[in-house]
């Protein structure tokens, strides 16, 4: 590229001339004439903030000006201008990856050991409270079954025995003896059907469904039952066969609502102060690009990954079409609250001077001079740096081109650590 070809040349010419005029030899050549011209009429030069003694680096630190001529200013495409003022942490981006809502996720399974008789939800089908997922068979539910209409039988004529001696000891007909007599069996028989019929709800039958089971009808074993739906959505999963034994501790059906899912963010550290729930957040997915989902943070963790070093937050995002997936990934952005009194500057007009002091260049008195002032920054986020301290909103700066400067900067202390 010729424009970069020139802009390295003309570097270089600033860098060799910054070494001739700070080498070895610069202090013989002023002692031999004192009408020659001045060398800062064709070469960069620098300044220093304090200076050291012949070699010793210890006690010299990098230059905080530099002076360039118009001619060697021109290629460099330095721009200053005056910087605005705002907040870069208006907004947060983080990696994200999209879960089901566990709030809206079942997973169903027998309460006890049963054969799969029929399978009558597939994969995809919608479902509502109370629909047929499967029938199955299960012996130890017809032995309760059976022992719970047996408990009633015995109840309800044990009733009925009571209530006539009753009456007939309140005409003086029977004992009392008689009566107390009574009155224990039909308790005791009370007490029997109301264990079998909390045996019965421990196998997950409603109160209708216990109520329904009717001991004439010979067509509909008592070891037969339906596994139901016990939310409203769409079979995820489904693991079995007809035919197929079903252990109490297995889940083979999983119904999901998937109209709302969470958002898992991973959010830096350095923007973990700022996350709260409420805030709200916009979700874009690789595999939709064109397609945002609007949600809210609803959780941030309290502790940090601590090898990735990232901060989880759990955001809640409609989904009433349908179109986001669990285990999607794609970028989250968090729109956050912030102050809007900072300079802001581009981020490659912040350079680090003596190893970790960020500075910002600001023009000096005359053209061609420019100083590096100590800054101190605040967030950084879409390109932009907050300056808390150091320069401030309307204030010029370079805002374009302090990579350059600095290099000219840091290659004329290299050349001044080996002069004289």
């Amino acid at each position: 590229m010729p424009g970069f070809s020139h802009f390295r040349a003309t570097l270089g010419v600033l860098l060799a001339t910054l070494w001739v005029a700070s080498g070895c030899d610069a202090s013989q050549s002023a002692g031999k004439t004192t009408d020659q011209p001045q060398q800062t009429a064709t070469s960069a030069s620098t300044s220093f903030s304090r200076h050291g003694t012949g070699h010793d680096k210890k006690h010299q630190s990098t230059p905080r000006e530099v002076h360039l001529t118009p001619a060697q200013l021109e290629p460099l495409s330095i721009r200053v201008t005056a910087v605005p003022g705002g907040a870069a942490a208006d907004t947060v981006k983080a990696p994200a990856n999209v879960r089901f809502d566990a709030d809206r996720v079942a997973r169903v399974g027998p309460r006890l050991e049963s054969k799969v008789v029929a399978v009558e939800a597939d994969l995809g089908d919608r479902v509502e409270v109370g629909d047929t997922l499967a029938m199955l068979d299960s012996v130890a539910l017809g032995k309760a079954k059976a022992r719970y209409l047996t408990a009633t039988a015995h109840y309800r004529n044990t009733r009925a025995a009571y209530r006539r001696k009753r009456d007939l000891a309140g005409d003086r007909i029977i004992s009392q003896a008689a009566l107390d007599e009574s009155r224990a069996r039909y308790q005791s028989a009370r007490a029997s059907r109301r264990a079998a019929r909390a045996e019965l709800k421990l196998y997950g039958l409603t109160a209708a469904q216990i109520e329904a089971i009717d001991p004439g009808d010979d067509d509909t074993p008592l070891s037969r039952f339906a596994l139901t739906a016990p939310i409203a959505g769409t079979v995820q999963r489904r693991d079995v066969v007809t035919g197929q034994t079903v252990a109490s501790s297995e889940t083979p059906f999983q119904i999901v609502d998937s109209s709302r899912m969470w958002v898992m963010l991973h959010v830096a550290e350095n923007n973990a102060a700022r996350m709260r729930p409420g805030l709200p957040v916009s979700v874009r997915v690789r595999s939709l690009p064109n397609r945002r989902f609007a949600g809210k943070t609803d959780w941030v963790s309290r502790a940090l990954d601590q090898d990735a070093r990232t901060l989880t937050v759990r955001a809640v995002v409609s989904n009433a079409d349908g179109r986001l997936s669990d285990g999607m990934f794609g970028t989250a952005t968090v729109q956050t609250a912030g102050k809007k009194d900072y300079a802001l500057v581009p981020a490659d007009a912040v350079q680090t001077l003596d190893k970790d002091q960020p500075v910002v260049f600001v023009p000096g008195d005359e053209s061609g001079h420019f100083r590096a002032v100590a800054v101190t920054t605040g967030d950084e986020n879409n390109g932009r740096v907050e300056i808390r301290q150091g320069i401030d909103p309307g204030d010029p700066a370079v805002t374009a081109g302090a990579f350059d400067l600095m290099s000219v900067l840091t290659s004329g202390s290299r050349s001044a650590a080996h002069g004289h």
